[in-house]
């Protein structure tokens, strides 16, 4: 046997043997898609004008303690909108030393000036609003994707989809309402002092100073274990947030035998200001708020230097848990909510499955038997160098962890049908030189030659095609773009090396070569 034979024969051997080493065991080497393994598609829309206007609110706060720190006095500065702020100077002889403070925010605009009355607005330019507006659907993308990664889901989808929504697959899971509520939680969390000076009954009459706001929190009635919601008047100004975390961990409450609670640290910066908030109030109250419910308000007793505390709720073990995820994770930067939402369940995805093997075997073996007829023995090697085929496919998805779906079947089925096609146009060349009255051996040579450019231009332009789909299509579209370019990729791959290689070694071995079984 030449030389050049052996070396192909075992690169052929090679290939096989690493594609069965990616494909051992099947179940965990392919990545099944939503639709073949069941699971949630969730389309969520971020409230990006939400996040302008915490950012508005925050300069508002700034500019404030800007003009105290120069002495300005201040009669009223309040957001109007999601992002304009109306000043009004406690006295209009200050306006020129306003304007100097205010120049310093140069992501704001002054409008509607009028300086007799000491009154103006500051409105955001439009460059910073559209900033604002993407850092916040791209915040809430990496903050989702850190939740989901920390909830266990092997293979999500979380991808942006437009200018402010995010598309969300999730395969595989098991309980869809815990994910929802995981993901679309903002998990800010608050540290708010309680305004001790208002009472709540004031408060529900609507005698609420404008440093203050109405928050409920939930109590559980230890004997009869009902809910109820508990009224807090709360300062509106945060002295500590979620974002100087470092740890949250999940913990059994030693105050409540069945209860969890969750331990939290701060960073070195915000135990800093842990400790000195916590030693300026000492004998009141702090209200520990997240996504603006009061979870709890302990009276400080003393100084915390430590930088820990816990937030306890009669949470369950899987509340304080999620908790804990998306404290880790980060607070959303703007709430989400939910535009689209399928559930595919395991035994519809198993349905999927078994009928788009079922289309594959079926097309596959009615293939085989045609090709096996029609070209005889050249048909057998047909059929061999399909089975590569498909052995190839499968197993270069598996190596780049590439998903399997629906769409995905279909493309593997059209790439049956290319590849019988490629080895349908070079048996239909070698018949024609036959035709010509070449010899077999001459036939064979001109077959392979001859129709290598029109296989290669139809394989390119489809491939062409399937980097479109997979550039510029959605999810599922990408499925059947994926499957069809390794495909088509393999198709090539065993027509002009396996299925020649198997050609050389039944045919032109032969001494003395009279005919060709096609």
């Amino acid at each position: 046997m030449p030389r050049h034979l052996r070396v192909r024969i075992a690169f052929v051997l090679l290939v096989v043997a690493v594609s069965v080493w990616y494909l051992y065991p099947l179940k965990r080497a392919l990545n099944l898609g939503l639709d073949l393994q069941g699971g949630i598609h969730l389309m969520l829309g971020v409230e990006a004008d939400k996040h302008v206007a915490s950012q508005t609110d925050r300069t508002a706060e700034d500019l404030k303690r800007a003009l105290e720190r120069k002495g300005i006095g201040v009669q009223r500065i309040a957001r109007e909108g999601n992002s304009t702020i109306q000043v009004e100077l406690a006295s209009p002889q200050s306006w020129n030393d306003a304007l100097t403070a205010v120049a310093e925010f140069s992501t704001f605009t002054r409008r509607d000036e009028n300086q007799a009355a000491g009154r103006f607005k500051l409105v955001m330019v439009e460059r910073q609003i559209n900033q604002l507006r993407d850092d916040a659907v791209r915040q809430g993308l990496e903050t989702i994707r850190n939740r989901v990664d920390q909830f266990g889901v092997a293979e999500p989808t979380i991808t942006r989809q437009g200018a402010d929504q995010i598309l969300i697959q999730l395969p595989g899971i098991q309980d869809p309402a815990r994910a929802k509520a995981l993901i679309g939680k903002t998990a800010l969390l608050e540290f708010k002092m309680l305004d001790e000076q208002t009472s709540v009954e004031q408060a529900l009459a609507g005698q609420l100073p404008e440093t203050s706001e109405l928050l409920y929190g939930r109590e559980t009635d230890k004997q009869t274990k009902a809910e109820r919601k508990v009224p807090y008047v709360v300062q509106r100004r945060t002295l500590l947030t979620g974002a100087e975390l470092t740890r949250a961990e999940v913990q059994a409450d030693p105050n409540s035998l069945g209860n969890w609670q969750v331990a939290i640290e701060f960073t070195s910066a915000g135990t800093r200001i842990f400790g000195e908030l916590t030693e300026q109030n000492v004998g009141k109250r702090l209200a520990i708020v997240l996504d603006g419910n009061v979870y709890s308000a302990p009276r400080i007793n003393e100084r915390i230097p430590s930088g820990r505390a816990v937030i306890t709720g009669h949470f369950t073990v899987d509340d304080a848990r999620d908790l804990a995820i998306v404290l880790r994770a980060g607070a959303l930067p703007a709430p989400v909510v939910l535009l689209e939402e399928r559930t595919v369940g395991p035994s519809l995805g198993a349905d999927s499955i078994r009928q788009g093997l079922i289309a594959i075997t079926a097309s596959a073996v009615i293939v085989f038997i045609f090709m096996l007829v029609y070209y005889r023995l050249s048909g057998l090697i047909a059929d061999v160098a399909l089975g590569l085929n498909l052995l190839m496919l499968f197993a270069f998805m598996a190596a780049i962890r590439a998903t399997l779906t629906l769409p995905g079947l279909a493309g593997i089925a059209l790439t049956v049908g290319m590849a019988v096609d490629t080895n349908i146009l070079i048996f239909e060349r070698i018949r024609e030189e036959l035709r010509l009255g070449k010899s077999p051996r001459s036939a064979v040579e001109a077959g392979f030659r001859r129709a290598f450019r029109t296989i290669v231009d139809t394989h390119l332009t489809v491939m062409g095609t399937a980097i479109i789909l997979l550039s510029f299509g959605t999810s599922s579209v990408k499925g059947f773009g994926v499957s069809l370019f390794i495909g088509l990729g393999a198709s090539l791959f065993t027509a002009y090396f396996f299925t020649r290689l198997l050609f050389d070694l039944v045919y032109m071995g032969r001494r003395k070569l009279e005919q060709v079984s096609i």
